[in-house]
């Protein structure tokens, strides 16, 4: 059976980002309704919309406090209704972002759970401990341990993975897993194509009694992710959860969030024979280039090059493995890491290159917001601006090491997720046409792009990403085979085949020129970045030069 996401271009929306209406400096649904206009010029036929749900904002709207309401910041139910309809009178599917593996502590089913500890909602949570004696050396993704105290005095902990506002569901009990089931449906049925399932790894946790083994002397919590990630229940619980959504609606995109998944548990979550996801996003495809850390302070922030023969290795895993089972998802970047003009592309050209590389591979793309216009982080000056803790520790260390306070702020907001985030630039008014107000979000931008001048400019980058997106439509790069060919470090260059008709994609890596055999077969030009030269089946590639030839 085919289905409308196996051709699907996402184009990734931060609600609060992109778009401010009624100018209070936040985005909202009235201001991405005002740009589906642009959505479709771009060409991409899906929008996955960051949550959008009533919330704390403790961690910008994972932190759900009612799954059946929208923020009032971000609208109204009826805005999200009329989104939904002008979506798809524009041809465009509209994916949600579902939060499974925990709510908000605002929840009314956890504000009941620590006010009467005999709530039958006490067991929709994680409770465990006693006597004010943790249960176990496990630590939270946001520093210290995953266990805070009960709130109701009863000498108990409750369980928290992320932020100890967000307390994690228990998924043993059979009546969370219906209550997620039917928050999942209610969406589906008011018309949304999809959801992405965040964070669904971590729904099964490992004996809560067992401590993850680490020197007897070190008391401080430890991340055991092997305790609280992929483990067996996962696919238990999310199959009864998939089966129950594909049969009331078959179509819908179930696209899971599986950051720390290796392809073959990316192949068991997606194996149509096992009625899980159809795809799934995984964290494992940039290796890092570990060599130049400076080892005298904290590692976490400090810029890191690309190690270019790991991402080739992962790529090709990934294309290889998945071949015949499930289309991998194609992104160089999201709200959880930096930005790709920041974090990785030396130039516009290599921007440019990496994005034919990415995008024409097979899989289903995944465009972040503001991508294709070549946005870059935000530069934060102050330190407070992070709202992370771990990014004070880091200039700490920095400044113990002898770097300024300055410094470390600026390899952190090239590392960070948060600068990431940073407003659309729509024109060149005022804050760029996103807002009349102070955007939420503070920071310095790094770069002059804008929708409107990038609109009117032939070569620039958004008419590039329009081209892209429209040669990706096209069958050969859907459904044709993937060879990676074997050249040296300096160049990715790889072959889609379907039939009789061929294409070469080819990318310099280098700062040098390349040149590359690719023989007389491949002659006529689909798109380029950069300057090339092929003559005779010999291809000259410029510095970070890019060029997709066919048959």
């Amino acid at each position: 059976m085919r289905h409308w996401y196996d051709q699907a271009i996402i184009y990734q929306i931060y609600p609060k980002s992109f778009q401010d209406s009624n100018n209070d400096g936040i985005g909202d649904l009235n201001g991405i309704r005002k740009r589906i206009p642009y959505l479709k010029e771009l060409g991409i036929n899906a929008v996955w919309l960051n949550p959008i749900f009533v919330s704390p904002q403790v961690d910008n709207g994972y932190d759900v406090s009612n799954y059946f309401a929208i923020d009032p910041k971000m609208g109204t139910m009826e805005d999200m209704d009329n989104l939904i309809k002008e979506m798809h009178e524009a041809g465009i599917h509209v994916i949600m972002d579902f939060v499974l593996n925990h709510t908000s502590d605002q929840h009314p089913w956890f504000q009941d759970a620590i006010k009467n500890p005999e709530s039958i909602y006490r067991d929709y949570y994680i409770f465990a401990g006693e006597n004010n004696q943790r249960p176990n050396n496990w630590g939270s993704f946001f520093g210290g341990s995953v266990w805070e105290k009960d709130p109701a005095g009863t000498g108990q902990f409750y369980f928290h993975l992320f932020d100890k506002r967000m307390p994690d569901l228990n998924w043993k009990n059979p009546e969370v897993r219906h209550a997620m089931t039917e928050i999942a449906k209610y969406w589906l049925e008011k018309g949304i194509d999809g959801l992405r399932l965040d964070a669904f790894i971590h729904i099964a946790k490992a004996d809560l009694r067992q401590n993850f083994p680490v020197n007897s002397k070190d008391e401080e919590p430890v991340i055991a992710e092997p305790f609280f990630a992929n483990l067996p229940q996962v696919q238990k619980w999310m199959r009864l959860f998939c089966e129950e959504i594909k049969q009331d609606y078959p179509d819908a995109l179930l696209l899971g969030e599986a950051a720390s998944a290796n392809v073959n548990l990316a192949v068991d979550y997606t194996n149509q024979d096992n009625h899980l996801m159809d795809s799934v996003i995984t964290f494992r495809y940039f290796t890092e280039d570990q060599s130049k850390i400076d080892p005298s302070f904290l590692s976490n922030y400090q810029p890191k090059p690309l190690d270019w023969v790991k991402f080739k290795q992962n790529q090709t895993i990934w294309q290889q493995t998945l071949s015949g089972i499930s289309k991998p998802t194609l992104y160089w970047n999201n709200h959880d890491m930096a930005r790709l003009a920041t974090r990785i592309a030396k130039n516009d050209i290599q921007a440019r290159s990496l994005a034919m590389l990415m995008y024409l591979q097979c899989g289903i793309p995944i465009i972040y917001y503001g991508e294709e216009l070549g946005m870059k982080n935000l530069q934060f000056e102050d330190i407070n601006d992070f709202k992370d803790d771990t990014v004070k520790e880091f200039v700490t260390s920095a400044e113990k090491a002898g770097k300024t306070s300055k410094e470390a702020l600026l390899m952190a907001s090239k590392t960070h997720k948060l600068p990431a985030r940073g407003p659309m630039p729509w024109d060149n008014e005022r804050n760029n046409g996103f807002t009349e107000k102070e955007p939420w979000i503070k920071g310095r931008k790094l770069d002059k792009v804008n929708v409107a001048d990038e609109i009117a400019d032939d070569s620039s980058m958004f008419n590039f990403y329009k081209k892209l997106i429209s040669l990706k439509k096209e069958q050969l790069f859907q459904e044709g085979n993937y060879y990676l060919w074997p050249t040296s470090n300096g160049s990715y260059v790889y072959e889609r085949n379907l039939k009789d008709k061929k294409a070469l994609i080819a990318v310099s890596l280098s700062q040098e020129p390349i040149e590359l055999e690719v023989g007389k077969e491949f002659s006529s030009e689909r798109l380029a970045a950069g300057e090339y030269d092929l003559t005779a089946g010999k291809l000259r590639l410029e510095p970070y030069a890019g060029v997709v030839l066919e048959n």
